[in-house]
């Protein structure tokens, strides 16, 4: 089974991770920090970035690809996987301020609500017994369809 949306999401993801990987190299070259920050402010946020895109990442592109498996709308995945990438980028740029900063906050609050969707996403189609209706006649559910409300 091919899951276009969870491999382009997951591809994104990957550049990303290197991205974030790529902005720290220069100044542990600059600097000759091997091993940790060596107290250096922006090597630390920028560390800190790349590790806490790989906190949440997985969770996000797992649930991607179960929800796809499962059925799920690839119009509502495609726009909450896209939401997901701009949220790590703008995340991203935003550690490089050491102030709190819209890029920052945004990028996070944006991820938890990612995965705050998606999690009810999955459980709504996991609780529903067994393959949901809309997905059996070959209608894919959205979020609202398999359960998941806005408030």
């Amino acid at each position: 089974m091919i899951l276009p949306v969870t491999l382009t999401i997951a591809a994104a993801a990957a550049v990303i991770n290197l991205w974030l990987a790529f902005r720290i190299v220069p100044t542990r070259i600059r600097d000759k920090v091997l091993h940790g920050d060596a107290g250096n402010e922006r090597l630390a946020l920028r560390m800190r970035a790349q590790a806490n895109f790989v906190e949440y990442a997985p969770f996000v592109l797992i649930l991607l690809g179960l929800i796809e498996i499962a059925g799920g709308s690839s119009f509502w995945l495609w726009i909450v996987g896209v939401v997901f990438v701009l949220a790590r980028i703008a995340h991203g740029f935003g550690m490089d301020r050491p102030a709190p900063n819209p890029w920052r906050a945004g990028g996070a609050l944006l991820t938890w609500a990612v995965m705050a969707l998606l999690a009810g996403w999955a459980l709504a189609l996991a609780y529903q017994g067994g393959m949901p209706s809309a997905s059996r006649s070959g209608t894919p559910l959205s979020p609202v369809d398999a359960g998941v409300r806005h408030g």
